[in-house]
């Protein structure tokens, strides 16, 4: 089969491989559709240490069964499925509170690092077990289907974000995820969400994407703004989709007394914390991990209308052109958001 492999950091090539051989309970996919995640994007160079070479990355994909092994029940060749970027083992104890993506076992597709290596979906074909497979609704394509690991991301941490039909949220961040996010709150039924960025063409996104509000931090005092916006309390909710240490101040700060930080992003592996001020002011700082079980609910949404994805597509290219278009993500070419390789 053809797949995209990271031979050595910054440098993709397409080869033939193996297809996967099949455990029981596992199926094996005809990937029709594999995104580019930025978690992709950012450990192609080495920095995360978590996309060792060689591996085929890629987890947010769809495809069509095209082989079942043993032990497995309710499926069929030819259906059309998603699958969860998490392989969890059903067993654990956090799998059996439901909680699969905390798992004590869990493997990531398109990882390879110390611990573990798993190949991705940036091939012809992907093995994965039944269990984490989702059909896709008819009225859903295969490109949007890849989208719904991305929404899963955002949906996830909404819901463990208890919003309130009166909240007001910021979302700081209007990449992939902090976009899909403010789609996310708007659904769940907060009143008013805010969006901070740096980028103008970001900014304009957001607002289409659902924001009330859109703030450039380069060029706005942005807590007396929020003040301004929150009778002078801050924020009930502040979603931190970058994952530095200044945005993750700014998170604290905009948020009220007795107010949620969710925290998404993760690109820093350390940031110093204002302990003071989330003690005194009693916050509720956590994080957000993938996504536990909310596919299902995301598949709907997406068929709905409810999150438009759409959107947030900017290419579907070749599985050949991967190299080019993982370089072009890489150096944050102007208005490329979603890039989807096709095999």
């Amino acid at each position: 089969m053809k797949s995209l492999i990271l031979e050595k950091y910054n440098e993709f090539k397409l080869c033939e491989t193996q297809i996967p051989e099949l455990k029981p309970g596992w199926v094996l996919i005809k990937v029709e559709a594999c995104g580019i995640c930025g978690s992709d994007v950012h450990g192609m160079d080495g920095s995360t240490g978590r996309r060792q070479p060689p591996v085929i990355m890629g987890h947010e994909a769809s495809g069509i069964i095209h082989e079942i092994a043993p032990e497995v029940w309710g499926w069929e060749k030819g259906t059309r499925v998603t699958f969860d970027s998490t392989i969890s083992c059903g067993q654990c104890f956090y799998c059996q509170r439901g909680e699969i993506n905390l798992c004590e076992n869990r493997r990531v597709l398109g990882v390879s690092c110390d611990e573990y290596r798993q190949n991705g979906a940036f091939a012809e074909f992907v093995a994965v077990p039944a269990h984490i497979l989702y059909e896709i609704p008819a009225n859903i394509s295969f490109e949007q289907a890849a989208m719904v690991e991305a929404v899963s991301v955002a949906v996830h941490a909404t819901a463990i974000s208890s919003v309130k039909a009166n909240d007001t949220a910021v979302v700081i961040g209007c990449g992939m995820i902090g976009l899909l996010c403010i789609q996310a709150l708007k659904a769940a039924g907060c009143a008013k969400v805010i969006a901070i960025d740096q980028v103008p063409e970001k900014l304009e996104l957001a607002k289409d994407m659902g924001a009330d509000l859109a703030i450039n931090s380069l060029e706005t005092d942005v807590i007396q703004q929020i003040l301004n916006e929150t009778e002078n309390r801050g924020t009930a909710i502040s979603f931190e989709v970058v994952g530095i240490e200044s945005t993750m101040n700014l998170a604290i700060d905009c948020t009220r007394k007795g107010g949620t930080v969710t925290l998404i992003g993760n690109l820093s592996p350390e940031v110093k914390l204002p302990l003071q001020k989330v003690v005194t002011r009693q916050l509720r700082l956590q994080g957000s991990c993938a996504s536990a079980g909310e596919y299902p609910l995301c598949l709907e949404m997406i068929a709905s209308g409810a999150i438009n994805v759409d959107r947030l597509i900017s290419k579907v290219a070749p599985l050949e052109d991967g190299n080019e278009w993982f370089h072009r993500l890489y150096n944050k070419e102007p208005g490329l958001m979603k890039v989807i390789l096709k095999p």
